[in-house]
């Protein structure tokens, strides 16, 4: 699993094919179609799509004469897993926090036994 988040991260590290997912996640492309907005060859593209095939982000198919280029939702439920995992951990520190601020503030804020007998 490891080995793979570091795939996808790493694959996602590079805002062109940051956004290369963000279209797919529209509809799925051709090649040439992905590199449409881009000013660069189709070779580069194809350099980049390699890389989010490789960490599974991407898959591409052949239809007739069309070779689409397909993204692999499943890959997102895998990171979204390994961030939770994380989320919760920070949010239970906060909590914990939270607890011993309100604790600080509520000692410091009552009088104590000297204060009130005067």
């Amino acid at each position: 699993m490891a080995d793979s988040l570091d795939n996808v991260f790493a694959a996602l590290a590079d805002p062109t094919r940051r956004d290369i997912v963000a279209r797919l996640a529209v509809a799925d492309a051709t090649v040439g179609e992905l590199a449409e907005p881009y000013d660069m060859s189709i070779q580069a593209i194809s350099k980049h799509l390699q890389v989010l095939e490789r960490s599974g982000l991407v898959t591409k198919t052949r239809e007739a004469q069309r070779r689409s280029v397909h993204l692999e939702a499943e890959v997102f439920d895998l990171m979204t897993k390994w961030i939770e995992r994380y989320r919760r951990q920070a949010e239970e520190r906060y909590r914990r926090l939270d607890a011993v601020l309100a604790e600080m503030n509520n000692t410091t804020t009552q009088p104590n036994r000297k204060e009130r007998a005067s």
